[in-house]
C-alpha cells in the first residue's frame, strides 16, 4: 500500500486545504499525473503524483486543511490486491429490557444517547493527526460534518474551540502571503549563515547580440535579456555543484540537474518561485517559452506542484523596479539565490584601458556557509560574467 502525501509547495509552506480531487476510487494513476489541487496562501495547485498505482481510498474531503506530509490517499501498488476488509464481529444481544411505570417514560426518551465510540465513526487520518497535536477526545465528538457524518479537521478545530475566522475576519490571500513568506524568511535567518557576494557584469557585447538577433525574429519570438541571465546562470552552476541543491538532515544534497526557479511577483502581492526544469540544456527559445508559460500560470493560479516543491536554485530580478542591486534571501532548503538589478549604463574600463560608457548589470550571489565559501561563490560570479560576454554560446540550440 502507497501513501500519497501532501508535498512540500516550497518552504513557506506549511499546510495547504484540499479543493478539489481529480481521481476517483479504482482510477489507475500514473506518474507525474495531476490527481488533486490543494490551496495554498499563494495560488491553487495542481498537485501531481510521484507514485503509480491504483486509488485504493481517498482519505481527505474537500475543504479540509491538512499539514505538509499528511497522507491524502492510499494506492494500490502495480500488482498489488485489495486487502480483505476484516468483518466486524456482531455485538451480543442486549439483555430483556426491564418494564418501566409509565410515569417514567418521559424521562427516559428524555435521556440523551451516548455518542458512539471513535472506532464505531469515520474518522479521516488527517483529522486523528490534528485530535492528537489539539489533545481532543475523540470519543466526546458526537458526530462529523462530513460525508455519511465523518469526522473531518474542522470538527476537531471546533471542539478544541478554534472557532473558524468569519469572511470578513478572514485575512485576504495578500495578508496570508505576507505571513508566510515572512515565516520562511524569518527560518532562512535563522538557520542559514548568508554570505553575500556582489559582481558589475558589462553588457555592451550581449545588447548589441540580443538587439542583432531580435532584428531578424517576429515580435513574437523575441527574446528578454532576462533569459540570457538565467541561461548563464543554469550553464555556471554545472561547474559549481555546490551552490545547486539542498541543505537537509544536516548535509547537502547535490541537485538532480540544474531546475531554476524563477521569482514571479502576482498581482495581489508576494511572490512564488516556480522552476524552469533541466535549465542548462534549453536552448534560449525553449527558456523564453517556459518562462512567458510560468508567469501566466503563476498570475492565473495554474501551477504544478513539481514546478514549486523542486526547484535547485532560485534566480530574482529588480532590474524593472529601477534598483541596482538586489541582496536576496535564500530559500530554505536551496543554499544559493543569485540576484540581477537593472541595466544601466555604466562608466567601465575596456580591454585596452580606456573608459567606456557601457551597459552593465549588477549581479549578486547570496549562499550557504555550510556549503560553500566566499572564494567559490567569487569564482562563480566571475564565470558568470565571462559567460555574458559570449552570448553567442548561449544561443547555441536556439532557433
Amino acid at each position: 500500500m502507497i501513501e500519497f502525501k501532501l508535498p512540500a509547495l516550497g518552504a513557506d509552506m506549511d499546510r495547504g486545504k484540499l479543493l478539489e480531487w481529480k481521481i476517483n476510487p479504482g482510477d489507475v494513476v500514473k506518474r507525474g499525473q495531476v490527481v488533486a489541487v490543494v490551496d495554498t496562501s499563494k495560488a491553487a495547485i495542481d498537485v501531481e503524483s510521484w507514485e503509480e498505482g491504483t486509488v485504493y481510498r481517498l482519505l481527505v474531503q474537500p475543504g479540509e486543511t491538512m499539514p505538509v506530509g499528511a497522507p491524502m490517499a492510499l494506492f494500490l501498488a502495480p500488482g498489488e490486491t485489495a486487502p480483505t476488509e476484516v468483518a466486524t464481529t456482531p455485538a451480543p444481544p442486549a439483555p430483556a429490557r426491564t418494564e418501566t411505570p409509565l410515569r417514567e417514560a418521559p424521562v427516559a426518551a428524555a435521556a440523551s444517547p451516548a455518542p458512539p465510540a471513535a472506532a464505531e465513526r469515520k474518522i479521516s487520518p488527517a483529522a486523528r493527526k490534528r485530535a492528537r497535536e489539539l489533545e481532543v477526545d475523540l470519543d466526546k465528538i458526537a458526530s462529523g460534518t462530513g460525508p455519511e457524518g465523518s469526522v473531518v479537521i474542522a470538527d476537531i478545530e471546533r471542539a478544541a474551540g478554534e472557532k473558524t475566522a468569519t469572511p470578513a475576519a478572514a485575512p485576504d490571500r495578500g495578508e496570508q502571503m505576507r505571513q508566510t513568506i515572512a515565516a520562511a524568511m524569518s527560518r532562512s535567518k535563522r538557520e542559514i549563515p548568508h554570505y553575500y557576494l556582489a559582481e558589475t557584469v558589462p553588457l555592451h557585447k550581449a545588447s548589441a547580440w540580443l538587439k542583432a538577433e531580435n532584428a531578424r525574429r517576429s515580435m513574437d519570438k523575441r527574446l528578454l535579456m532576462a533569459v540570457l541571465f538565467m541561461k548563464a546562470v543554469a550553464v555556471t552552476l554545472e561547474r559549481f555543484p555546490e551552490l545547486n541543491g539542498f541543505y537537509r538532515d544536516g548535509a547537502f544534497q547535490p541537485g538532480e540537474g540544474v531546475h531554476v526557479g524563477v521569482a514571479i511577483f502576482l498581482r495581489h502581492g508576494g511572490l512564488v518561485a516556480p522552476a524552469i526544469h533541466d535549465a542548462a540544456g534549453k536552448s534560449l527559445d525553449e527558456f523564453m517559452g517556459a518562462l512567458a508559460d510560468l508567469i501566466q500560470r503563476a498570475r492565473a493560479g495554474s501551477l504544478r506542484s513539481s514546478e514549486l516543491s523542486d526547484p535547485t536554485v532560485t534566480v530574482t530580478s529588480l532590474g524593472d523596479m529601477g534598483v541596482e542591486q538586489v541582496h536576496a534571501v535564500i530559500y530554505p532548503p536551496q543554499v544559493a539565490i543569485v540576484g540581477f538589478g537593472s541595466v544601466g549604463q555604466r562608466a567601465l574600463v575596456d580591454e585596452e584601458g580606456g573608459v567606456i560608457a557601457s551597459p552593465a548589470v549588477t549581479a549578486t550571489l547570496a549562499a550557504d556557509h555550510r556549503v560553500s565559501d566566499g572564494h567559490r561563490g567569487a569564482l562563480f560570479l566571475a564565470a558568470l560574467r565571462d559567460l555574458l560576454q559570449h552570448p553567442e554560446q548561449l544561443a547555441e540550440g536556439s532557433s
